[in-house]
């Protein structure tokens, strides 16, 4: 559904249903627009308990108004998004509840009634609100994403610790990785096997060096494998990201994976926000100055860099902007949070003219 302007939601409903939503349970409460709470339900965090909580709203919501509602999960791409795809089959209206300042949540205290009463109100009181990320294509580069970190960080944890051992191996071991590149060296790391006449300890070393570099080959492959699904699912979704200098099939994917879908982000400014990267007005008196955004989604906010950077590098237009901005001036920090700037109005306006 198209996202839900804030400032006229209490217009448009006749009630918000906040859910706190967890592994075993679902705590629900049913808020009024003007903030009162008419009745709660904590239910099973099932197929079950979805279905009785419908139930439940359908005869607490029936006699107020026109029925109209709208639910708001707190973590309803997490422990919720069960109860989210239950929702949207069933036709219902559900947004991400926004998080609470922390200092106000303790004030308040915390239980799971409280924290359900706390996201209806917070939808009630929010700026912005949009629906939460969709499956489907999006819901499968998220997965491989986070399959692609996964493995990136494991194979530079494995690489390191196969170079410590080195390191302390035996002269005759090290003396055989010794001038070879840290591919070469896993490559015949992985082919090493124990002699009679190896004493005990140089036995241990080498196999276990023969196992890391089985397992950092494996992941090598894990990484082509993953990488090539990615391109093909960005391919599919929106090619014309990957013709753009500086952004390969990880940082489109991350783009296309935080954007999610037609709808969810209103303008270019709105996803300039999502990724940090929009100037935070910093002025005072007769100073006028903007300050690096610290919030918004980190990952966006990194790939985005990661494309600055590289045009930076190797994109001859970029390169005529930072001289003219440079000659006026600026600082290279400066020039560089205004490239991301201009970064993410193009991205968004390449993904939302994609069909």
């Amino acid at each position: 559904m198209p996202p839900i302007l804030a400032e006229r939601l209490a217009e448009r409903v006749d009630a918000v249903i906040g859910v706190d939503t967890h592994t075993d349970t679902h705590t629900a409460a049913i808020v009024t627009p003007i903030g009162t709470v008419l009745a709660e339900l904590t239910v099973p965090a099932t197929a079950g308990g979805a279905a009785a909580l419908l139930d439940w709203a359908d005869t607490q919501t029936s006699t107020l108004g026109t029925g109209r509602r709208v639910w708001a999960l707190d973590g309803a791409r997490s422990h919720g998004v069960g109860l989210l795809r239950v929702l949207r089959a069933a036709g219902e209206s559900a947004l991400e509840a926004p998080k609470p300042e922390k200092t106000r949540r303790r004030r308040g205290g915390k239980s799971d009634v409280l924290d359900a009463v706390h996201a209806a109100r917070a939808v009630l009181a929010a700026d912005h609100l949009a629906d939460p990320r969709a499956d489907g294509d999006r819901e499968a580069l998220r997965i491989l994403h986070v399959c692609r970190r996964h493995y990136s960080d494991t194979r530079t944890a494995t690489i390191n610790l196969f170079k410590s051992l080195i390191l302390t191996a035996s002269d005759q071991l090290r003396e055989q990785l010794r001038g070879r590149n840290t591919l070469r060296q896993v490559q015949h790391a992985a082919t090493l096997g124990t002699t009679g006449s190896d004493s005990s300890l140089e036995q241990l070393q080498r196999t276990q060096l023969a196992v890391l570099a089985e397992q950092i080959l494996t992941l090598d492959q894990n990484l082509k494998t993953n990488l090539a699904d990615i391109r093909a699912l960005v391919m599919r979704m929106c090619p014309a990201l990957l013709e753009q200098p500086g952004i390969g099939p990880v940082t489109a994917a991350i783009a296309l994976t935080a954007w999610s879908h037609h709808g969810r982000v209103r303008s270019e400014a709105a996803f300039a926000a999502l990724a940090g990267v929009s100037p935070i007005p910093a002025s005072s008196g007769r100073i006028t100055r903007h300050r690096l955004n610290p919030g918004g989604d980190r990952t966006l906010n990194a790939a985005i860099h990661t494309i600055a950077k590289s045009r930076q590098r190797c994109h001859q237009p970029t390169k005529n902007y930072i001289a003219r901005r440079t000659s006026e001036g600026r600082t290279l920090p400066e020039i560089t949070r205004s490239l991301k700037r201009y970064i993410a109005r193009q991205i968004w306006r390449i993904i939302e003219a994609t069909p």
